[in-house]
């Protein structure tokens, strides 16, 4: 296989360093496993060429000499598995490599790259619109847990209990608001400044019955993308569920304290559940989906 200049480069890409003489790969500064053969070939003829496709038959000419016979395909389609196993990415929603329908590949995220006897990075240029998301999405991924932690889940079964979880909090609001009397009553008896508590309530109940109607169509659906664009709600989102994970405390008279502690410690965790629940989907894609 004939040596290209890329071998003795550095890069960087989103949070990975590569050695490209070595196939040495880090993340976050911290050593991941080392790409070898036909993987590390192909991200470095990615690279080499970053915003451009690359064909399939580029890619064959380059790992496979002419008088090889060898499963092109095949053989191709599981190097650029174990590439994307590698950096974390995904055919469905790519940070890094872009599928090309029927012609080949293409390296979407922004580079630095840098001679192995080389200073300081200069960043090459992408010719790609999607650049600037890449860096950013995978920071947002490891915020909590990495997909890497999770165990790969069926899209079937995270598109249910994403959807149960999203119909719990529709019923919430809208049993909420249906009892507003009773709630504006049970707050003046017990709280010196009752709009404190009952105008936000209101609120923030009209502002999630919306968004819960959108998160339960994308996923009953199946948007495309739906993983990373949760991820971007997710603050706000974090923020609205731990104020209504306090809702049990208002049917205290009913259901006691302690039982309104246990289900508010509950679902205090519910928020992060349905991030993991995302992103052992996407973990399953990435490992299960088309190249």
């Amino acid at each position: 296989m004939p040596e290209t200049p890329n071998q003795n480069r550095h890069f960087r890409f989103g949070i990975y360093e590569l050695d490209g003489s070595t196939g040495e790969l880090r993340k976050d500064g911290k050593s991941r496993p080392r790409l070898q053969g036909q993987p590390l070939e192909v991200l470095l003829h990615l690279l080499n060429r970053p915003g451009e496709v690359v064909t399939r038959e580029d890619l064959r000419q380059r790992l496979w000499p002419a008088d090889t016979f060898v499963d092109y395909d095949h053989s191709l389609n599981t190097a650029v598995n174990k590439l994307r196993e590698a950096l974390n990415d995904s055919a469905d929603n790519p940070r890094f490599i872009q599928t090309i329908p029927r012609r080949g590949y293409r390296f979407i995220a922004s580079i630095e790259a840098v001679d192995s006897c080389a200073g300081p990075a200069k960043p090459e240029e992408n010719r790609t619109p999607e650049v600037a998301q890449a860096s950013d999405s995978e920071r947002s991924v490891g915020i909590l847990s990495d997909p890497r932690d999770l165990p790969p889940v069926s899209r079937p079964v995270v598109r249910l209990l994403f959807s149960l979880i999203q119909v719990m909090y529709f019923c919430f609001y809208v049993v909420s608001l249906a009892n507003a009397h009773r709630i504006e009553a049970f707050l003046s008896r017990e709280l010196q400044h009752p709009a404190w508590i009952f105008v936000p309530l209101l609120v923030t109940a009209s502002v999630g019955i919306p968004i819960r109607l959108y998160l339960l169509s994308a996923s009953l659906f199946g948007y495309r993308g739906l993983s990373n664009r949760f991820l971007k709600l997710f603050p706000a989102l974090f923020l609205l569920d731990e104020l209504w994970a306090l809702a049990p405390f208002l049917a205290i008279d009913q259901i006691g304290a302690g039982l309104a502690l246990a289900v508010t410690a509950a679902l205090l965790y519910v928020p992060f559940s349905q991030r993991s629940l995302l992103l052992m989907g996407e973990s399953n894609s990435r490992r299960a989906g088309d190249s």
